[in-house]
């Protein structure tokens, strides 16, 4: 059986737990219970504080685990990362408050900043040439400049609501964090299939993510024309419709090459355009 390691609580947590109900794996949650295990495939899940969960797998007490990216670097662990899942993006920035003058990183010389993370946030200001008191605190962040303990934060933002009621602006972009999925090295054979076989399941639902089903109808001498337009796999699927000199053409795209092309496809001749979600996709 294979251990997850997730984030208990948050969005993190609930974005989590949604991949691993798409890759068609069932469970049952509790907020009582801190590990749960599947009724249908060899996983355990494990609910625990984000910052734990590198060292855990780490220490091969989990042997995978579903983490924020800026979580791992900030700890040193990124040799942990198997991939990036694309969910639960968000971005480590600094900011002052909304009233203070800002020109550019420069004006945070000498400054005092506060942050939960002081490895990511030294990185940049040693990249950019700015040398700063960092002051690391736990949560609770952004009311560091209005109680005195800072001139300006650096934290996790994701809709940037969070800084605007605590009268703070956005200045800098110090590092871009999504959801990754780091495993220990050392798994033995039976896990590390249980791995390949989740990750089989998880590509399935990110490229069903990222690509519809399209089915539109078109006069016969039109198909060619339609189809170098659609921008599939490979050619799409033509059935003939029972309106004589009329087909029907199915093909899969990406939800942005789709609004790329509708209009051609209009003018092409294509009818009746229906764009249907995919909810696996195996290739």
């Amino acid at each position: 059986m294979l251990r997850l390691a997730i984030q208990k609580s948050g969005r993190l947590s609930e974005d989590s737990l949604k991949l691993i109900r798409e890759c068609g794996i069932s469970f049952i949650t509790s907020s009582l219970k801190l590990k749960t295990e599947s009724t249908n495939f060899p996983l355990e899940i494990l609910y625990l504080r984000d910052d734990d969960i590198p060292g855990y797998v780490a220490d091969g007490v989990a042997d995978i685990g579903i983490v924020g990216e800026n979580v791992l670097v900030e700890e040193g662990m990124q040799h942990l990362a198997v991939e990036q899942l694309g969910f639960s993006k968000c971005r480590l920035s600094l900011a002052v408050p909304k009233g203070d003058p800002y020109e550019d990183i420069s004006d945070l010389q000498g400054k005092n900043i506060a942050t939960s993370y002081p490895n990511l946030l030294q990185s940049y200001l040693d990249e950019k040439g700015v040398q700063a008191h960092i002051h690391t605190i736990s949560g609770s962040v952004e009311i560091a400049p209005s109680i005195g303990l800072a001139d300006a934060i650096c934290d996790i933002v994701s809709s940037g609501s969070t800084l605007i009621s605590n009268g703070l602006r956005e200045v800098e972009r110090v590092f871009k964090s999504q959801a990754v999925l780091i495993a220990n090295g050392g798994l033995n054979a039976e896990k590390q299939e249980i791995l390949n076989k989740l990750l089989f399941r998880i590509h399935a639902v990110q490229r069903a993510q990222k690509a519809k089903y399209i089915l539109l109808n078109a006069p016969n001498d039109k198909i060619a024309e339609i189809s170098e337009l659609l921008p599939g796999a490979k050619s799409p699927s033509i059935l003939p419709l029972a309106e004589e000199g009329w087909s029907s053409l199915h093909s899969v795209v990406n939800e942005d090459d789709f609004w790329e092309i509708i209009e051609k496809l209009k003018d092409a001749g294509a009818q009746g355009i229906l764009v249907v979600p995919i909810e696996k996709m195996i290739v």
